[in-house]
């Protein structure tokens, strides 16, 4: 069973690093058109919105909930049950993100002012054109989400992972060709944004064919089958989602700090988002309809065993990417960004809420995988009063180091609220028996810790100053980032087979 988890994960993990590398492209060229100051501070507003919209409707609270249905619908029921519960959930979802939608395009002057209350009048007015264009967005991605979880359930999980580039491509091509076009080139990557959603769902379409299950909408299927998910969805919406509130309520915070504030939180989570995504994402991914499966046929100590093989394959990655994201936040910075608009200033500024940021990236993956396993056994009421108690602190977290860090506060303390509520969800895991640690993991611990150790004393000590790397070409940068990456990897990896851990242990772990 580990072998197919670890393989589908790669999978996953393999389309997502394609979409992540376009998304680095998309990044580097919007801060070399347009840099890191008000009209990328106002897109990424007008975006963040329908973005997190999605992560509640689409990845988030739906995904989460129907998953766990349907697989069981799949290992209990026959074909035509199956085809009733998805042509019914198509139809509720549809309709209720039309109506979300419709509400979102009139009042968006409005969700400016909650989400970006320290905008000027002229930012506030050009955010709510953009956010107009933008907020159609959650129609298509939430359907396109819903098409992923079907495929995802029955073990299709490269399409879905490889839809996002098609986002990258368009935001990168609008930059480029229609954004000299329009009067305010900012604008053409709210365009972006419209065109993506509507070609991610259509990318769906054949690959739902293909397995017999696209939906015929109807609202007189399976209402028992959807009541259950939407019951399921409803606390999940919020719980699955809470490092995007946080990153909402910075985004609040960040609006009455200086110009630019916004962009260098931006800029910084985008680094962090590429192992979050390349991994954890992925693992929690295919975690989900294995977990919900063996929930389903009770298996209770398969369940635990493949919680535990998933906890120590995420310390084993998640720690020196964490690390190395922060011995190397300058370095990673100047590399992909500063160029024409984007200046030495912003990379610095960057670094720091990098920084901050790179400190709760294991806390975030683990996050994923823990919530999955509350979400796999139908459980959503545990992790929505974790998530509350999580947005609390985090609010209490910005009063309290905004005023210290400025900007790079707000990403310490998105990260201080993400470890509070990693902590807590695995807590309440092991209390309720869920969760059996095996064997094994005080010395696995120290054999990572001392790992970590070697590969950070040996960057931190050898890499230039901040000033050679921006002296140097871009050619150079490349080459020293990629070297210090891979001296990096090389010295953590060997340091972790001196002391014992070997690659098919872990792959044939339980």
């Amino acid at each position: 069973m580990s072998h197919k988890l670890l393989k589908s994960t790669f999978t996953v993990g393999g389309m997502t690093t394609i979409s992540r590398i376009f998304g680095l492209i998309r990044d580097v060229v919007i801060a070399r058109l347009f840099g890191a100051g008000a009209g990328v501070d106002v897109f990424i507003v007008a975006f963040r919105i329908p973005n997190f919209l999605r992560r509640l409707f689409a990845e988030g609270g739906f995904s989460q909930a129907f998953v766990p249905v349907l697989a069981e619908y799949k290992e209990q029921r026959d074909q035509d049950s199956v085809h009733a519960l998805v042509d019914q959930t198509s139809a509720t979802l549809g309709l209720v993100l039309f109506v979300v939608t419709l509400v979102g395009v009139l009042i968006s002057p409005l969700l400016i002012m909650v989400f970006a209350p320290g905008f000027d009048d002229v930012k506030h007015a050009m955010a709510s054109d953009m956010l107009k264009i933008t907020f159609p967005y959650i129609l298509f991605i939430s359907l396109t989400a819903f098409a992923g979880s079907i495929l995802n359930t029955y073990k299709q999980f490269a399409v879905p992972a490889f839809t996002p580039v098609l986002l990258n491509l368009s935001l990168i091509g609008c930059a480029i060709w229609l954004a000299p076009k329009m009067e305010i080139p900012i604008t053409a990557l709210a365009w972006g944004v419209l065109i993506a959603g509507i070609a991610q769902l259509l990318f769906q379409f054949p690959f739902l064919f293909r397995i017999n299950l696209f939906p015929r909408p109807g609202l007189n299927k399976d209402k028992a089958g959807v009541k259950r998910i939407l019951k399921l969805m409803l606390p999940t919406l919020f719980a699955v989602s809470i490092v995007q509130i946080n990153l909402l309520v910075d985004t609040i915070f960040a609006s009455f700090l200086v110009d630019g504030s916004i962009s260098w939180l931006y800029f910084s989570d985008r680094m962090v988002e590429f192992p979050l995504g390349v991994f954890g994402i992925a693992l929690a991914t295919v975690l989900l309809p294995s977990l919900s499966s063996e929930h389903a046929k009770k298996a209770t100590d398969k369940f635990s065993a493949m919680m535990d093989w998933a906890l120590r394959w995420v310390f084993m990655i998640a720690t020196p990417a964490a690390i190395g994201l922060a011995v190397l936040a300058v370095p990673v910075l100047a590399t992909l960004f500063q160029y024409d608009e984007f200046t030495p200033f912003a990379t610095i500024m960057s670094g720091k809420s990098l920084l901050a940021y790179s400190l709760g990236l294991p806390a975030f993956i683990l996050i994923k995988v823990f919530a999955t396993g509350f979400f796999s056994r139908q459980d959503t009421a545990t992790p929505v009063k974790v998530g509350a108690f999580a947005m609390l602190a985090n609010i209490g977290f910005n009063f309290i180091l905004v005023s210290v860090f400025a900007h790079a506060g707000l990403a310490l303390a998105t990260s201080l609220s993400a470890i509070l509520q990693a902590f807590i969800l695995f807590w309440l895991l092991r209390k309720q028996g869920v969760y059996r640690p095996t064997s094994g993991w005080v010395i696995f611990m120290m054999q990572i810790a001392l790992a970590v150790t070697v590969m950070a004393l040996m960057i931190f000590y050898f890499v230039a100053a901040p000033e050679q790397w921006f002296a140097w070409s871009m050619l150079e940068r490349a080459g020293q980032l990629s070297l210090w990456i891979a001296a990096g990897a090389i010295s953590y990896f060997a340091t972790l087979w001196l002391t014992g851990i070997r690659w098919h242990n872990m792959t044939a772990q339980h």
